[in-house]
This record gives structure tokens, C-alpha cells and sequence, in this order.
């Protein structure tokens, strides 16, 4: 079956998770630290399924590495390249704090090691680290009615051996909007040093380099019908290509778990996932609920209070 049969035809919706105004993609708006400085320009997506997320984090378009063979980097490239991030994470939901578990991970060192205490308003989703080393402005970005998909990748067939391997990495749709994360196909050691470190360490050593590299974190934008389209992305070279491979779904006999056939530069591939949510359609709305005194002072007072209004993302 197709990806828009999947969803048409067989909802699954799992116990617990987080509660449905943090489902979506949001992206980071702002950064502020208690040194009193801020970052507005790392591009960062938060992208929610009920029980794991998807993170990206990258510099701005031109501070960002080329799409280039890994052999033609140089050393600034290379360790530009393995400052990037992404990665996937089961978590937890209690009260108005969010904990994640360790999951799938570009960098070999946690770099964001704090629970979230969480809240939103409108679009605006504000994180707030327990330690009070920063603040997180985060913002739903707009999206029509749509699909709700996560998957979690399980295992990955190797045509060539006839063999199921595990591999970490995921799948999440939040309608317009969509992201994947592939992990390596061979674990590296983690240890004190830094993934930066390591590839610095390895230039010139081509085989070493796309070990530690081989990692895949891409946002999409587009829809069910049409695909979607990478716009950012761990891999440059991945920017303006589909995010996902046409090909077919099936349910693996006697489990709740999905396979997704497809073919890559002529080679047959499946992917093996356990599934975290599937919805056909959810309102991704920018609005949250608010009460009726509220909502009569914003009437009263919206000549003011609207003079510069606008949605921000």
C-alpha cells in the first residue's frame, strides 16, 4: 500500500505521550542565555510525534558546508561538517516537563543533556531549562490540516547479504511539514572525544570520515500527495531531493510493525519500523485556548493590541 493509503486506512493511536498542543513542527525562533546573549540565526526544527522527537540544528544557508564528496573537504570543512546536529530520542511527559531518553544521535557527546520545562501560547512554545542556563523561543509553524505519521526505523535489509541489520532513525509527518533521521549503519565508540575532534583526527582517511559522517537528519516541506521536498539537512547533498523514495507499505505478519519497500539507484531496500502514531488528519493549529475574560480584554483593547500584530515563525 501506499504512504497515503497507510494513513487513510489503518490509524493507530498510542497510549499516553505528550499532550497534542506540543505535536507538530516547531521551529526556534530565538535562544537566549543567562549571560544576556542570544541567538537568532542557528536554524533549529523541533518535530513531535507522541512518544520521540526529531532535532535539527544547523548553521545559517551560508555559513554551511558545500555539497561536495567528503574526499574533496578540507580540514575547516570537515569539522564544520561534524559540528552539525540531529538526532532522535524517545521521551517522557509529566506535568509540564519533557525528559528524553538517549536515542540515535549524529554527535557521540550529549550536548543537551537538560530535561524541558514547557509552555505554550498561540504559536509560541517557550522551554525553559531547569538550570537556568537558558531559554528556548519555539514557534508551530503553519501548516494545513494534514496527516500525523511517527515511525520509529527498527532494522534495514542488506540486499547484497540477504541479512536484517539494526539501525536507528525515524520518521515523523506532521502535515505540511516532514523529517527523517537515518543513524549510522556501523556504531562509533563514543568516548570523551568530540564527533569534531574525531573528524579532524581522521582527515585524509576517507573510509574513517564516512563512518563518523554517516548520519542523516533532513526537514522536509510538501505533502502526502505530492512528496515532500528536503530543505535542510545534516547531508548537503540531500537539499532539493525527496525526502522519502516511492515505494510500498505492508504490515510485517504477526506484529504492529510496518515495512517499507522501495528501490535506490536500482538496488531493492526495506526499512523496518515499530509504529508511534498514525493519523490521517489533525489540525495543527496556531491557536491555543484561552478564557472568556481573556478573550473579552483582547477585544476590548485590540486597537492597541493588534496595531502591529502578526504571526511570527
Amino acid at each position: 500500500m501506499t504512504l497515503a493509503e497507510l494513513l487513510e486506512k489503518y490509524p493507530r493511536e498510542p497510549a499516553g505521550g505528550v499532550p497534542d498542543w506540543m505535536l507538530g513542527c516547531f521551529r526556534r525562533r530565538c535562544i537566549s542565555f543567562a549571560n544576556g546573549q542570544s541567538d537568532e540565526q542557528t536554524i533549529v526544527y523541533w518535530f513531535q510525534s507522541r512518544n520521540f522527537t526529531i532535532d535539527l540544528r544547523l548553521p545559517r544557508l551560508e555559513d554551511q558546508v558545500r555539497a561536495a564528496p567528503l574526499n574533496e573537504y578540507n580540514e575547516l570543512e570537515i569539522v564544520g561538517r561534524a559540528g552539525y546536529e540531529g538526532w532522535l530520542a524517545s521521551c517522557a511527559w509529566s506535568g509540564e516537563a519533557m525528559v528524553w531518553h538517549p536515542g540515535d544521535s549524529l554527535q557521540v557527546t550529549d550536548r543537551w543533556p537538560e530535561p524541558a520545562q514547557l509552555k505554550r501560547i498561540g504559536n509560541c512554545m517557550i522551554e525553559f531549562a531547569p538550570s537556568g542556563a537558558y531559554v528556548e523561543d519555539w514557534r508551530l509553524q503553519p501548516s494545513a490540516p494534514g496527516p500525523l505519521l511517527g515511525l520509529q526505523l527498527l532494522q534495514e535489509y542488506d540486499e547484497n547479504s540477504g541479512q536484517w541489520s539494526p539501525r536507528g532513525g525515524g520518521l515523523i509527518i506532521c502535515g505540511d511539514h516532514a523529517a527523517q533521521v537515518l543513524g549510522r549503519s556501523a556504531g562509533v565508540t563514543a568516548g570523551a572525544a568530540t564527533l569534531q575532534e574525531l573528524a579532524a583526527n581522521a582527515v585524509g582517511d576517507t573510509k574513517t570520515l564516512r563512518a563518523l559522517l554517516d548520519f542523516e537528519t533532513s526537514v522536509a516541506a510538501g505533502s502526502v500527495a505530492d512528496g515532500y521536498t528536503v530543505v535542510h539537512s545534516t547531508i548537503p547533498e540531500r537539499r532539493g531531493q525527496p525526502l522519502l523514495e516511492p515505494g510500498e507499505f505492508s504490515w510485517v505478519q504477526g506484529s504492529d510493525e510496518l515495512e517499507h519497500e522501495f528501490y535506490h539507484n536500482g538496488r531493492r531496500c526495506l526499512r523496518r519500523y515499530a509504529v508511534d502514531v498514525i493519523e490521517s488528519q489533525r489540525s495543527f493549529s496556531i491557536k491555543t485556548p484561552a478564557n472568556q475574560a481573556s478573550e473579552n480584554w483582547f477585544a476590548r483593547e485590540s486597537a492597541t493590541l493588534r496595531r502591529y500584530a502578526e504571526v511570527l515563525v
